[in-house]
């Protein structure tokens, strides 16, 4: 495994492109292009104000920057550095910016959710879609990028609104049987989509392209229901989290439930559970120079391992306090392995755990215990492998073969806050609070 030099980034604003060849970063009002193969600056453009947001189009040939506090978006392309597009949606405000498909059309959603302005780069041609709901996930695009479904708020209804993406006509519109309509998203495979209600009441629709209701799911009444919804990338299982700390999982044929995973406090099978240990090197006096401290080694620097605890295991809990909104309880992160053999899960009261379920033999396969809360954890793109971090020094990595922890080898005790896997899933971007560097598996690691 080897580590790049550190560069800066603003926001957490890192991508590689979907390509695969390109990084971009943001730097307060800069966008700075490299190449990954060199890490060599290519382009490096300056915008008018800080950027908020940043995306590539799909083919990587243009980058977007929103600022949302001027309602400004700039478009850059990488073939043309010259060429430059600038829309400004006015006094309507800007809350969020995002590309089409075709990587040819913008969609801005207005303050307040007024409207979502579709603009066309290559006809300049704009389109208005009106009522758009302001919710946790209000648009989702098809994986082929055929359609686009958006969710709606008219009359104190819920509805949905099917488009074509080719241009924009509207293909079906239909009233959704929820009562506050907090998310939708498309299966891979496109064929159906699920709809889900707010926390306040545990529902989970499921339509087709036209419009038709296949089946409708509810665990149970009366109490806080769904707060993380994840299909599969296969289409065969759609996983869903809930505040009463399980998992969900509904099968593609019935539509009805065919396990159910429980985030227990003790553990007593004999499933593997990792439990990270912390050690703290110990400092001859004769590393205690004034050189060896001002250059900011890895001389204080905390090593940890991982051990293999028998059962019985006892996870940390930590109580919410039920007089707050929002409280930290429940799934709220799910994330399938590339070929649905695993999903891994966090409940937010078990912060420091992160939870591995094998879909094949529908239970439990590992437990990786943290001695700090989790921050993000994301799924090798090609391979069985779990990258994660936790706000410190460190990257882990989980596959079926075990666990590793690896010191980040920086100065200055660059502190990894989240990570995002390279599509051909031979390196990790780790991004910390105003820096990011990359990190290179070795070759013969990877095809493992």
């Amino acid at each position: 495994m080897n580590f790049s030099e550190v560069f800066k980034q603003s926001n957490q604003l890192c991508k590689i492109s979907p390509d695969g060849k390109y990084l971009a970063t943001c730097v307060q009002y800069r966008l700075v292009v490299r190449e990954v193969s060199t890490l060599q600056i290519l382009q490096l453009y300056t915008c008018l104000d800080q950027i908020s947001h940043m995306d590539w189009s799909s083919d990587s040939l243009f980058i977007l920057c929103a600022m949302y506090k001027r309602g400004l978006v700039q478009v850059w392309s990488l073939e043309q550095p010259d060429w430059h597009c600038k829309i400004d949606e006015g006094s309507i405000g800007l809350v969020s910016s995002r590309w089409s498909p075709d990587g040819r059309h913008i969609l801005n959603t207005t303050e307040f959710h007024l409207r979502v302005t579709v603009w066309s780069l290559c006809t300049k041609a704009v389109s208005y879609i009106k009522y758009p709901k302001a919710c946790q996930k209000g648009i989702d695009f098809s994986k082929d990028g055929c359609y686009m479904a958006l969710a709606e708020r008219r009359d104190c209804k819920d509805y949905v609104s099917v488009f074509v993406c080719d241009d924009w006509h509207l293909l079906r519109h239909f009233e959704t049987e929820t009562q506050d309509l907090a998310g939708l998203e498309w299966s891979p495979n496109g064929c159906v989509l699920a709809v889900w209600d707010s926390s306040l009441e545990y529902k989970v629709l499921l339509y087709s392209l036209d419009g038709r209701l296949l089946s409708t799911y509810s665990a149970y009444e009366w109490s806080l229901g769904i707060k993380s919804v994840t299909w599969s990338p296969s289409s065969q299982f759609l996983a869903i989290g809930s505040y009463d700390e399980k998992v969900r999982v509904l099968n593609h044929i019935t539509w009805k439930k065919i396990t159910q995973f429980e985030h227990l406090a003790t553990i007593n099978n004999t499933k593997v559970v990792y439990k990270e240990v912390e050690k703290r090197p110990t400092v001859r006096s004769d590393n205690l120079s004034l050189h060896n401290i001002t250059i900011g080694t890895n001389l204080f620097n905390t090593q940890s391992k991982y051990e293999i605890c028998p059962p019985p295991v006892q996870i940390p809990v930590v109580k919410p306090d039920p007089d707050r909104a929002n409280p930290k309880i429940g799934v709220s992160t799910l994330a399938f392995s590339s070929d649905s053999r695993y999903l891994a899960t966090k409940n937010d009261n078990m912060a420091s755990v992160v939870w591995v379920w094998d879909m094949q033999k529908m239970s439990l396969e590992a437990v990786l215990e943290q001695t700090s809360a989790v921050r993000c954890f994301q799924w090798d793109p090609l391979r069985p492998r779990l990258a994660l971090c936790t706000g410190n020094t460190k990257l882990y990595l989980w596959s079926p073969a075990g666990c590793v922890s690896v010191q980040v080898p920086t100065e200055g005790g660059f502190q990894v806050q989240s990570l995002n896997w390279h599509c051909g899933g031979d390196s990790l971007i780790l991004l910390g609070k105003e820096q990011l560097c990359l990190c290179y598996m070795d070759t013969d690691q990877v095809d493992k």
